[in-house]
C-alpha cells in the first residue's frame, strides 16, 4: 500500500539522484575536456533531432563570408580530423539576409557534387584573404571550375530542387536552434555553444568535447 507523500518524496529522489548524475557527467567531461562546461553554453528548446542518430552530431552553422567563421576554421579542421568515431560532423550555411543565400548555395552544390573537403577552405580564403567577390553564382561557377566542376554541374546543382530544399532546412533549423550568429555550433540537437558564450574559439573546441562526452555517457547509460 502506498501512504500519502509517497509521490512527492520519490519525485524528490529521483530529482535529487538525476542532479547527482547530472553533476558526475559534467565532472567527468570536464576532466576530459579540460574546461567545465557550466555556464559556457546554451540549451536548445526544444532539443531537436539529428541527421545522423547512431553518431553524436556536431554541427558547425558558418557564413563564407563571416570574418569570425574564417578564423575559427582551422580549429574546427583539426578538431574535424581528429573526432572520435561516434562524432558525425555536419556543415550547416546559415541564411540570416537574403545575400548570404549565394554561399549557402555554394555550400550545398559543393556538398551534393562531393567536393565540399576540395573547396571549403579555399572559398573561405578567396574571400577573405584574396579578397574576391564571390556572392554571385557566376562567379561562384568560375571558382569550382577551378576544382574540376563542369559549368553545366555546377549550373544545374546550383538551381536544383535539391538545393532548395536544404536551403529551406537551413533556415528552419536556424531558428529552431536558435542561432544569433556565426559561427555557432550545435551538440547533438541539445547544446548552442558559440565564442561569445563560451569566451574565445578555443573555448569552443574544449566544450564541445566536455558536451559530447556527456551525451556519450547518456548514451551509455541508456543501453
Amino acid at each position: 500500500m502506498m501512504w500519502p507523500g509517497m509521490n512527492r518524496i520519490t519525485t524528490f529522489l529521483l530529482s535529487l539522484a538525476l542532479a547527482a548524475s547530472t553533476a558526475a557527467l559534467v565532472a567527468t567531461s570536464a576532466s576530459a575536456a579540460g574546461i567545465d562546461p557550466t555556464g559556457k553554453y546554451d540549451l536548445v528548446s526544444p532539443p531537436q533531432p539529428t541527421d545522423t542518430p547512431d553518431k553524436i552530431e556536431v554541427v558547425e552553422v558558418f557564413w563564407y563570408g563571416c570574418p569570425h567563421c574564417f578564423t575559427f576554421l582551422p580549429l574546427m579542421e583539426k578538431y574535424s580530423q581528429g573526432k572520435p568515431d561516434d562524432v558525425a560532423v555536419r556543415h550547416m550555411p546559415a541564411i540570416f539576409r537574403d545575400s548570404w543565400i549565394a554561399h549557402a548555395r555554394a555550400a550545398y552544390t559543393a556538398e551534393l557534387l562531393g567536393v565540399q573537403d576540395q573547396t571549403h577552405r579555399p572559398l573561405f580564403e578567396a574571400i577573405h584573404v584574396g579578397k574576391q567577390d564571390l556572392d554571385t553564382q557566376e562567379a561562384l561557377m568560375k571558382f569550382f571550375e577551378t576544382y574540376g566542376v563542369s559549368n553545366d554541374d555546377f549550373n544545374k546543382t546550383y538551381n536544383s530542387f535539391a538545393v532548395e530544399t536544404l536551403l529551406r532546412k537551413s533556415q528552419v533549423m536556424q531558428q529552431r536552434y536558435g542561432v544569433r550568429g556565426t559561427p555557432t555550433v550545435i551538440v547533438n540537437g541539445k547544446y548552442r555553444v558559440s565564442g561569445s558564450r563560451a569566451g574565445s574559439h578555443e573555448n569552443v573546441i574544449k566544450v564541445i568535447e566536455a558536451l559530447v562526452e556527456i551525451e556519450r555517457a547518456e548514451k551509455i547509460a541508456a543501453e
